[in-house]
């Protein structure tokens, strides 16, 4: 498990390369160990010029890089990773790891102990891992009570130093870049304890453990007869465990109420010691039945000194919170569009914002509405042709709500108007944007009095959770023909990217 090289770009739009390299490290031990293990299918880590401009691109963040382009943006090339395969010159360099937070992309290139032709499955590439422990780690350190642009420098002055110390030659010793710099013998110290790889150091201070539940509902409804709606719960578990010892076990379970919907597909940190058959085997291919396992589902662990995602999981709840009607008809110069919304009864009535986005592509800016809201209120973005329905922090008490109006659209500019290839004509669609607090669609919760602890002290136990909507649209009803999940998934990402 090693790193090649390794990377901080500042991302800048606007700028003549739309980026600037702020710390960049090669390791040219690793560089010829990978000529070795890779052979023919070696790809030498370019400068860092031809790397930032290659990244940015792959990336999608250059200014003038706006056409579609198959090699990258087709659905067959959607990437959910953060591994990329980087174009340089005639050849291409992967895997890289990048991924960009808060305006700068932090990057690295692990090396593959073996051919990388035909790919290996990234599971069998342990350096994947190393390189994503080894950038959150350099990316807590830089945002840790940072305020300033002189101690960004600062900081960024310090990581050569740090490196050396918690990943020398590319091997990654301690993702906690704090324990090098606040300890002179850190290195001595963390010899002596036998630690697995993922908890590099030991915590000093007051126990706690936070556990959060995050859950986001992707929808897709169409009011046609020829097509099912469709709808889905993505849900991860972060958690931070600050528990003294080299070596503190922790046992996490989540729990269903006795109609919650069973989890699924259900993937876990390297971190956790042992699992149950049937939570691994709990698939969203299978149908579902009565039989499936429901929980409580127990995580036994021995958590990272960061803050890390406990698991993943998928689940397919019975309804869509809140289900919806769009229709668009055209009348000359005008558009008359009809919401209907329904909040569904099991859903908790308590937001922390809902909002309904109406975007109109290909067409000019809005001159006049004409609108009647039963609940709520209707923002106007003239120039960006969108109307934006506020509905606030609860539904009324009937649950539904509806809106209907005209829109009269100006001459359109082709240089500031939004530009769609699918919405044409009277193919359109509603995006919904709300988060509910303290509630998730599945049921799941963790119980705190649940959480086992075996470490010194008695640590200070919380959890959250929280719905949020994802990718929930809701199309013309009117629409000369239904548009699929799988055909708009990228089209809509790059343009509406929430």
């Amino acid at each position: 498990m090693a790193q090649r090289a390794v990377w901080l770009i500042s991302h800048e739009p606007g700028t003549p390369l739309c980026g600037v390299v702020k710390f960049s490290r090669r390791y040219p031990t690793v560089e010829k160990r990978a000529k070795v293990f890779n052979g023919a299918s070696y790809v030498p880590v370019p400068e860092d010029g031809p790397f930032l401009k290659a990244l940015l691109f792959e990336l999608r963040l250059l200014d003038d890089e706006k056409d579609f382009l198959e090699s990258r943006d087709s659905c067959s090339h959607i990437n959910k990773t953060s591994i990329y395969g980087l174009r340089v010159g005639s050849e291409e360099l992967w895997p890289v790891v990048a991924f960009l937070k808060n305006g700068m992309i932090y990057a690295c290139v692990p090396l593959v102990e073996q051919t990388l032709s035909p790919r290996p499955p990234l599971i069998s590439i342990s350096g994947i891992s190393q390189g994503f422990e080894l950038l959150f780690g350099v990316q807590d350190f830089l945002s840790s009570g940072q305020k300033t642009d002189s101690e960004l420098n600062t900081k960024l002055s310090q990581l050569s130093d740090l490196l050396l110390q918690t990943c020398p030659f590319g091997t990654l010793l301690d993702a906690n870049l704090h324990n090098s710099l606040d300890s002179i013998n850190f290195a001595s110290v963390t010899h002596l304890q036998k630690q697995p790889a993922w908890r590099t150091g030991t915590y000093k201070g007051k126990p706690q453990v936070s556990i959060s539940i995050t859950e986001k509902v992707n929808s897709m409804q169409y009011d046609k007869q020829e097509i099912a709606d469709t709808w889905q719960v993505v849900g991860v578990v972060t958690c931070k465990c600050d528990l003294e010892g080299s070596m503190p076990n922790v046992t996490i379970s989540l729990s269903l109420p006795t109609n919650g919907s069973p989890l699924q597909d259900i993937l876990v940190h390297p971190c956790v010691t042992s699992l149950d058959s049937a939570i691994l085997t709990s698939s969203s291919i299978d149908a579902m039945d009565d039989s499936a396992f429901s929980g409580p589902y127990k995580f036994p662990l021995t958590p990272p000194l960061e803050s890390f995602n406990l698991c993943y999981y998928t689940s397919q709840v019975p309804v869509p919170p809140i289900l919806g009607f769009y229709q668009v008809k055209e009348e000359e110069v005008q558009l008359k569009i009809t919401v209907n919304l329904k909040l569904h009864e099991s859903v908790k009535n308590s937001f922390e914002f809902c909002e309904a986005h109406i975007p109109f592509y290909n067409r000019g800016p809005i001159t006049h509405v004409e609108y009647k809201a039963s609940f709520g209120q209707l923002e106007v973005f003239r120039e960006k042709s969108l109307l934006v329905w506020i509905i606030g922090q609860k539904f009324p008490k009937s649950m539904e709500i509806s809106l209907s109006g005209t829109v009269t659209f100006g001459a359109k500019n082709h240089e500031k108007q939004s530009f769609d290839q699918i919405c044409i004509g009277g193919t359109a669609y509603l995006k919904l944007h709300f988060r509910i607090l303290d509630y998730t669609l599945t049921g799941c919760y963790v119980d705190q009095h649940s959480v086992q602890v075996f470490a010194s002290g008695k640590p200070k136990i919380s959890t959250h959770r929280k719905l949020i909507s994802s990718d929930y649209y809701i199309w013309n009803s009117k629409a000369p023909a239904p548009v699929t999940y799988g055909s708009l998934l990228l089209n809509l990402s790059l343009q509406d990217n929430f």
